[in-house]
């Protein structure tokens, strides 16, 4: 711990290093939010409307082979590979799957993560939204939709449909490899297809809901800060 020049536990430099420390990472948060947009969290009419619907969604079953061309992952050693760029996505959960970063793999097929959701179906079950292109390996499959890129929030719409399956596959010695293309997912329907509309805007909604108490506390902090 710091001390005084007289030998004592320096208190008064602990609390002022504190407040420097979270003055600086408030400001880094504030100046994130608002470059990226979401320091806006009004929220539309469509996206009112989205919420308020949501139970009155009408819903409808559909085949997950007949929505993605499923791709199925292989070994990579990492540590024949070369550190990079490219996020190697593994069966975990941590880190957004994520089990490292290596150079563009020559032999394996590099996923356009605009179009394509990974899934770790071996161990544990997980579907997750990349933001940037990826390649996949072992108990990993690769998921992509067989009507082209999605935004991103459609995209996590299907992620959050897909691991509502999560209860099916508890058991760590269970795997969705070979069932996968025939389980089914709940979406949002109109006229019988899937409502892509409706689902942009829900999950725009719930983003906007999310983000605005990380906003509020970030403004709250920042004017306590001006007040010391």
């Amino acid at each position: 711990l710091p001390q005084t020049s007289d030998g004592r536990i320096d208190f008064d430099f602990m609390e002022l290093f504190i407040r420097e420390l979270e003055e600086e990472r408030v400001r880094e948060l504030s100046a994130y939010l608002t470059a990226t947009g979401l320091s806006d969290y009004t929220l539309t009419e469509r996206e009112k409307a989205a919420i308020q619907a949501f139970d009155g969604f009408e819903w409808q079953e559909f085949r997950i082979g007949d929505l993605f061309d499923v791709a199925t992952g292989r070994d990579v050693i990492i540590g024949r590979t070369q550190k990079g760029n490219i996020p190697l996505i593994s069966h975990q959960h941590d880190n957004n799957g994520i089990a490292a970063y290596i150079e563009r793999l020559s032999e394996r097929r590099l996923f356009n993560h605009k179009d394509t959701i990974s899934l770790a179906d071996r161990g544990v079950f997980l579907a997750l939204c990349q933001g940037q292109n990826f390649h996949i390996g072992t108990r990993v499959k690769a998921l992509t939709f067989k009507n082209g890129e999605q935004n991103t929030k459609i995209r996590l719409f299907f992620v959050a449909a897909i691991n509502q399956l999560q209860t099916l596959f508890w058991d760590y010695s269970s795997n969705a490899t070979d069932s996968l293309p025939d389980l089914n997912i709940m979406l949002p329907v109109r006229n019988c297809v899937p409502d892509y509309a409706t689902m942009y805007d829900f999950i725009s909604a719930v983003q906007k809901l999310v983000i605005k108490d990380v906003v509020r506390y970030a403004d709250s902090k920042i004017a306590a800060i001006k007040r010391c």
